[in-house]
């Protein structure tokens, strides 16, 4: 059953943001203006995931959960091991979309900020989801691999489509797919990771 879940937001990582918008190493100089797009974006995102847990069936050529089938080396290795996997989807919502796409015209080191903010607030959430989805294994004497999404290594982006219809995405959490891929809101992640023996 596909479930969904909502976060409070994560503490805030200002070297992650930094880094993200390629000034890790200055932030003397844009503390201000983090902090001010902070501020703004602040109660404007909504931390939203959806996701299930499937049995993973293996041969030589491939890796099958539920509908989704493949042959990606990078899926194989990830769950190698693994029984079990969770498939999640998760974003912080349209809104700061909206704020990057407002600045781009009028700031755009204020965009290219904020554009920074979004993408470490959307991993910051998978961090807390895969640290919650942790803790509930330890009862089942299990561990979470680490998480990989469409796109990573030889895994195809089409595989997109198939997660988007197995979860739901659109009507559980307002995650729309695009005819190029693409997400909307784009501060989103979709992701897998397997569940192993501790």
């Amino acid at each position: 059953m596909i479930r969904k879940v909502i976060f409070e937001g994560p503490k805030v990582n200002y070297k992650e943001v930094l880094r993200y918008a390629r000034a890790k190493d200055s932030y003397d100089e844009y503390a201000s203006l983090l902090d001010e797009c902070i501020r703004e974006a602040g109660d404007l995102l909504s931390y939203r995931i959806c996701y299930d847990r499937y049995e993973i069936v293996r041969s030589s050529d491939f890796i099958r959960f539920s509908a989704i089938e493949t042959s990606s080396d990078t899926v194989k290795k990830a769950l190698s091991g693994c029984d079990e996997m969770i498939l999640f989807s998760a974003t912080v919502g349209s809104e700061m979309d909206r704020l990057i796409l407002r600045y781009s015209r009028t700031s755009p080191s204020k965009a290219l900020m904020l554009s920074a903010l979004g993408t470490e607030r959307v991993e910051s959430l998978c961090d807390a989801f895969c640290e919650q989805i942790g803790r509930e294994l330890q009862s089942e004497q299990k561990s979470l691999r680490r998480r990989i999404s469409p796109g990573y290594g030889d895994i195809p982006l089409s595989m997109q489509k198939e997660i988007f219809a197995l979860l739901d995405c659109e009507r559980k959490i307002g995650l729309t797919l695009g005819e190029n891929l693409l997400m909307s809101p784009s501060k989103s992640v979709t992701a897998l990771m397997g569940i192993g023996s501790k």
